[in-house]
Formats: C-alpha cells, structure tokens, sequence
C-alpha cells in the first residue's frame, strides 16, 4: 500500500500512477446517507453513483434544471407512486456516466439520454456530444439495498460483474 501512488484529472478524478503497466487498474468511488460503493475494473472506465432516495425533494423542479427534456417527459409519464424511484434511477445513471468518463459536471447532462422507467433496463439511450457512441458504454443498475439506488457504468462490455456486499464490523 506505502508504494500506491495516486494522480487526478483536471476533473478531479482520481487515478493510480502505473508504471507502464499493459494491464491498468481504474476504479470509481461513491457515497450516500451511510453506504459506500467501489468499483474496481482491469482495462475499462468505469464510473459508480449511489444514492440515498430521499423522500423529501422535488423531483420534478430538479428534473427540469437537471435532466434532458426527453428524461424530463419520462419522468412525468410514470405513475406518480414511482417518480421518486424513476428520479433516482435517472440521477445515479447520469452521474455514474459523467464519473465514468471522468469529465464531472463540465459535461452538460442535456447532451446524453438514460433509462429511468422503473423495471426497465438500465441503459444509455443517446448521446449528443459529438464523438460519442452510445455502444461504447454499458449502464448496469445495482442494487445495494433498501431505501438506495445505484449504478454503475463501464467503457464496453464486460464479460461478468460481481458484487461483493460488506457489513461494517
């Protein structure tokens, strides 16, 4: 551990300094209300967003600041029972995005559409930033307990994710 060296993008985000190392070790980090998320990846960005669901925001008036106007539309098409879980759903895949492409907020979430419909799958649906193929990304939905909401997103494909819960001792 005394020999981990790390280094941050203009951005922010973190990195470890490799030495030339044809096999990277890139990781992402995010907290909410108590509870930690890691992701840990060989050769692929990766970005991870948790979120507590607060019952008490306005998801709308932050949806319209926020999302893009065909994610706003979505939301407002749901049952009002579910906006509070299609909300998070669409804020920690968006921001699981901008953190797996290690941009922050200087990328604009009106430029990149994702899923948010309850039960569907977790998914980039387009990408208006020129240079940008919506498959080049993959959007997985995790599950890290009650009351959160959480996502994780990985340049290209991967074969198998696992997930590893951990309880405080």
């Amino acid at each position: 551990p005394r020999t981990l060296q790390f280094c941050y993008s203009q951005y922010g985000k973190p990195a470890l300094v490799s030495e030339a190392s044809s096999d990277p070790l890139f990781f992402n980090v995010s907290h909410s209300h108590g509870m930690a998320l890691y992701a840990i990846s060989r050769n692929l960005n990766i970005g991870v967003d948790i979120e507590y669901m607060r019952m008490d925001i306005e998801c709308e008036q932050i949806a319209v600041r926020f999302f893009s106007p065909y994610e706003v539309s979505m939301l407002l098409a749901v049952p009002k029972g579910v906006q509070h879980e299609a909300f998070f759903n669409c804020w920690t895949r968006k921001e699981a995005y901008i953190k797996g492409r290690g941009l922050g907020l200087s990328l604009d979430l009106n430029q990149f559409d994702v899923s948010l419909t309850p039960g569907e799958p977790a998914a980039i649906l387009n990408i208006r930033e020129e240079g940008q193929d919506v498959s080049r990304w993959s959007l997985h939905a995790l599950s890290p307990g009650p009351g959160y909401k959480a996502a994780l997103v990985v340049e290209g494909h991967p074969s198998n994710i696992k997930c590893w819960q951990w309880t405080g001792v």
